[in-house]
């Protein structure tokens, strides 16, 4: 028997139990993967509360990272025994096993660790996306990196180092100053007031803003966002950690020198399966370098998924956690 985590009802993440569930067969074009280690990504908790409907009772989680145990038919691209990773798959990630359309898998290289991988390949193609597709990076240039030192920030500011960029960080609270700045950033700033982080951000440009802010924080930052933006600026909201942010006023946005602003999601910049073992190739690439380092800072069973959510949504975890079947 296998092991498997579902909610019933959305909520918090007491929500969550463990249950025992027995694995079909894969059918055409799928396999069996038995998990190594399970990702844990804020759209994980988004699920569980509802804001991402889904009909419950409900499976949870995308991104896990293991060994293939059983092809399907037509399986022709993936063998028994491979190591693979997926982070845009169906939600059914957080079990001990389970199966897998072959089109959601990317190959994880020996010099990765299948518990980096589950960690972090969501992340890391995100930090590609963001580092490679949506913007014309020029070495030199400056941005803003809003949660610099959560799991995402810390893979995208040692990206943008290794690109030249100055990465102008803001984290939550001192203690992750640190982190920040060895893992790429220039300059970290603590979030206070709007006014004072923004007064920051001129005072380290010379009053002009920055070209480019990524922000995975959300309704907390969105103002912050828009006020340090150059001219023409580009605001690219990728995540809502603490919120959904505000809706969009077109006139407002004319009054703060003309910005772009886009929403990215994952699923669009990795909509098939080329886009997907393309973006997770360069990270892992960057990972067997050196240039982007991993580190997995919590391992918990499956069964406490709970308490990864918690440390989550707390804001206070630095790195990354994985589930341990």
């Amino acid at each position: 028997m296998a092991s498997v985590i579902r909610f019933h009802q959305t909520g918090g993440p007491e929500v969550l139990r463990c249950e025992a569930y027995d694995v079909a067969p894969p059918g055409y074009g799928e396999v069996r993967i038995r998990h190594a280690a399970i990702g844990v990504n804020f759209n994980d908790i988004y699920f569980r509360s509802g804001l991402y409907p889904v009909a419950l009772p409900s499976p949870l989680g995308r991104s896990a990272a293991g060994v293939v145990e059983e092809l399907g038919a037509g399986v022709a691209d993936v063998k028994v025994g491979d190591r693979v990773a997926y982070a845009s798959s169906p939600l059914g990630a957080y079990s001990s096993e389970r199966i897998v359309d072959t089109r959601y898998l990317v190959p994880v290289p020996q010099g990765v660790g299948l518990d980096v991988a589950a960690a972090s390949t969501m992340r890391g193609m995100t930090a590609a996306y963001l580092m490679r597709r949506i913007h014309p990076w020029r070495a030199g240039e400056s941005l803003v990196l809003h949660a610099a030192a959560g799991g995402t920030g810390l893979i995208v500011g040692q990206w943008a180092r290794h690109l030249g960029l100055r990465v102008i960080g803001t984290v939550s609270d001192p203690g992750k100053v640190d982190i920040a700045l060895a893992h790429g950033c220039e300059h970290v700033i603590v979030r206070g007031g709007t006014d004072e982080v923004v007064a920051q951000v001129m005072a380290l440009t010379g009053g002009r803003g920055v070209p480019v802010v990524l922000d995975g924080v959300g309704r907390s930052t969105f103002d912050v966002s828009l006020r340090v933006l150059s001219r023409r600026g580009l605001f690219v909201s990728f995540g809502a950690a603490s919120g959904p942010v505000p809706p969009i006023d077109a006139i407002a946005l004319g009054r703060h020198g003309s910005p772009f602003f886009t929403r990215p999601a994952l699923a669009d910049y990795a909509s098939t399966k080329q886009e997907r073992r393309e973006l997770a190739g360069e990270f892992f690439q960057l990972v067997e370098s050196g240039a982007i380092r991993i580190h997995v800072n919590q391992r918990l069973a499956l069964a406490d998924c709970g308490q990864a959510h918690r440390a989550l949504e707390s804001g206070r975890l630095v790195g990354v956690s994985v589930l341990v079947p």
